[in-house]
């Protein structure tokens, strides 16, 4: 993959991020993807999975790659975001305290990282 192309897909995944955490989730999914098993964090999290394909498939992964990556990425998506609603729920943390936004940051660092290992891999550098 040239620079050019792992830029592209490094933007792509940004914007699909936006677009899935931030102009698309609905309070229903922000509520209830902090309960296991819930719909609406699998609604939320197969959304990203969703928007994620194009991406693959524009960059030109194997097929097999856009299966296994994209699995990857709704199951990794749907368990970080499960698991801040539990540090959150725990702790008790909402908007007010400032232990909630660093747990919101390292929520969304995490899924910046998912994608920066995705290009990686896909770039041939992992």
């Amino acid at each position: 993959m040239d620079l050019k192309l792992v830029l592209w897909a490094l933007f792509a995944f940004q914007l699909k991020h936006f677009l899935c955490d931030f102009v698309l989730q609905t309070k229903f999914q922000v509520d209830t993807k902090r309960i296991y098993g819930h719909y609406g964090g699998f609604i939320h999290s197969g959304l990203h999975a969703l928007f994620t394909l194009p991406i693959l498939i524009a960059v030109g992964a194997s097929v097999t790659a856009v299966v296994l990556i994209d699995i990857g990425e709704f199951v990794l998506h749907y368990h970080v975001d499960w698991l801040k609603g539990q540090v959150d729920v725990r702790y008790g943390w909402t908007e007010k305290d400032q232990m909630y936004w660093v747990v919101f940051g390292a929520d969304q660092l995490v899924h910046q990282l998912t994608y920066l290992g995705i290009v990686a891999y896909l770039a041939g550098a992992l």
